[in-house]
């Protein structure tokens, strides 16, 4: 695994500026369409590009390979029980609280990439990066944490949703000597073949009469929060290492307050200051972890 260089941290960043800005869009498409047609209609959208770009790159796409079984996988692990799972969950529990949910990622990480992964063990800096990183993000959304019998199945839904992204990306690893384009693509394919009969019986989509601003919203959804922040985040992934990956879900909700300062003038106060700076040094101690697992595996 690699020292992550300014690059990366660069990528990272953009990767978590497009996908908070996805939350605002979801909201727009929900005013027209229902969650599975929305999942639906996103990964259908998002591998437009990507299946263009293999094309223009001259990149084999291996969807329908001997390895499809994979792609199936991570398709139905990586995008649409995640999508699913969390679009019902998120309908009872506050943004808030979902915010926290989905920012386990890296603890799910750090669990099953130290069983699954010979550069993911847990060491000292991991556990402290991971902890200081979701301390931060707590205590952002420290006013209305609470899981009651109301809405425990809802926030439940949301974690193993979050879990899926996690198994989804070690998953993704044991192909991981495929091109990003090959791998983001195929895996699109399989999640909209996955989803079209879902959405059909439930939702029956042809029905439905969208607006101009939820079409638009759901475009976006698909081209750039889905499509180009997916091969985003699986070049990050191959080339950093799962919990350096998963520090997106640290940056989501400090980017989606900030996003929400610019289009809608809300207020950033100091815990949204201490919060960031507390995923700056979470984030830190998670790289350092990286570069001493390296070190002592090159030593064996």
């Amino acid at each position: 695994m690699k020292q992550p260089t300014l690059s990366d941290y660069i990528l990272l960043i953009i990767l978590s500026l497009i996908w908070s800005s996805a939350f605002f869009n979801i909201k727009i498409a929900t005013y027209s369409f229902g969650p599975i047609t929305i999942a639906l209609l996103r990964v259908f959208f998002g591998a437009i590009p990507v299946i263009l770009l293999c094309k223009y790159k001259k990149i084999k796409i291996e969807a329908f390979s001997k390895d499809w079984f994979w792609f199936a996988m991570i398709g139905l692990v990586n995008l649409v029980a995640p999508f699913f799972l969390i679009a019902y969950g998120v309908a009872n529990v506050q943004s808030n609280l979902a915010a926290i949910l989905m920012s386990t990622t890296p603890l799910s990480s750090t669990l099953l990439g130290h069983f699954f992964i010979k550069y993911e063990k847990i060491n000292l800096y991991k556990i402290i990066g991971v902890l200081i990183g979701f301390s931060g993000i707590v205590y952002l959304f420290s006013d209305n944490i609470l899981i009651n019998q109301n809405n425990f199945n809802s926030a439940l839904l949301i974690l193993l949703g979050s879990t899926g992204y996690v198994v989804g990306g070690i998953l993704t690893l044991k192909i991981s000597k495929k091109k990003n384009e090959n791998v983001t693509a195929s895996i699109l394919i399989w999640a909209t073949i996955i989803l079209i009969p879902i959405a059909t019986i439930l939702e029956k989509p042809w029905n439905l009469n969208p607006s101009a601003e939820s079409s638009i919203s759901l475009i976006y959804l698909g081209v750039v929060a889905t499509g180009i922040a997916w091969l985003l985040r699986f070049k990050i992934l191959k080339k950093n290492g799962l919990v350096f990956q998963s520090q997106v879900a640290y940056l989501i909700p400090i980017f989606g307050v900030i996003l929400g300062y610019i289009f809608l003038n809300e207020l950033i106060t100091s815990k949204v200051l201490v919060s960031l700076i507390a995923v700056i040094i979470g984030i830190y101690f998670v790289k350092k972890s990286t570069l001493n697992l390296k070190k002592d595996y090159l030593k064996k």
